[in-house]
């Protein structure tokens, strides 16, 4: 089965006066899939998901997000996406609960507040203020807030910096869930393990540019089979795994 584009960007630029944060970048991201930007701080990497995500305005090309361009419906996108919030964009004294209610009223829409904690396993923390939560929590809250009004993407801005090895591994879980329900995931990360497991395809950004567009799998078969080869012996496991068999995978509260 042919899979169909859900974001299409073509020849995208944005200049910031002299400056060229990005030069005329294309890519597709495929209905279902886990997509990963990557790529080092000043890329341009957050600079294109803004401008998809109708943040921020482009200077010229073209994006359509599930069939809506983006210069002329802009409404209609923003119904269709999720935007994980960084920690300053909630208020720390209101209860998780209320906090849902809150995102639901903004969006005119009505949702379980449990039903919606139940998905990043918080409902025992219904009556607890975000301000009282760990970093792991933090981040499952905020992926929470992404889903309320039932997008069609999600665009999840390095979701487990931060986080202790338990916390991530049941983030990356909670992330393939998403996907799994259908949901098409766009995620920046600075963590090579994390893109080359959980993402179906990355794309590669330097420069304003974009380098390469890939599976992990093909992108790592290419470097092998160009002479390519660690100095280090590669096991089978490394040191977080060991970390992760001998201390457990539960969900944690700190």
């Amino acid at each position: 089965m042919v899979k169909q584009p859900i974001i299409t960007v073509k020849n995208l630029v944005k200049n910031y006066g002299d400056f060229k944060a990005v030069k005329g970048i294309s890519f597709e991201v495929y209905e279902g899939e886990i997509f990963g930007l990557l790529g080092p701080n000043g890329a341009g990497k957050t600079t294109t998901l803004e401008i998809i995500e109708t943040l921020r305005d482009k200077t010229s090309g073209e994006i359509t997000v599930d069939g809506f361009n983006i210069e002329t419906d802009a409404a209609n996108i923003k119904k269709r996406i999720g935007v994980q919030l960084q920690a300053a964009g909630y208020y720390p004294n209101l209860n998780l609960t209320e906090l849902i209610n809150l995102f639901c009223g903004l969006y005119g829409i009505e949702r379980s507040p449990i039903e919606m904690l139940e998905k990043v396993a918080l409902t025992d923390k219904a009556k607890s203020k975000y301000k009282e939560l760990s970093g792991g929590q933090k981040q499952r809250f905020s992926i929470a807030t992404t889903l309320i009004n039932n997008p069609r993407i999600v665009f999840l801005d390095e979701p487990t910096t931060g986080l202790d090895p338990q916390a991530r591994r049941n983030l990356w879980d909670l992330i393939r869930d998403i996907r799994d329900q259908g949901t098409t995931v766009v995620i920046t990360t600075h963590y090579m393990d994390e893109a080359e497991v959980l993402c179906d395809r990355v794309a590669f950004v330097d420069g304003g540019n974009i380098i390469g567009v890939d599976t992990p799998d093909n992108f790592i078969d290419k470097l092998v089979e160009s002479g390519f080869e660690r100095k280090k012996e590669v096991k089978l496991a490394n040191l977080e795994d060991v970390f992760i068999n001998m201390t457990g995978k539960e969900w944690r509260e700190e």
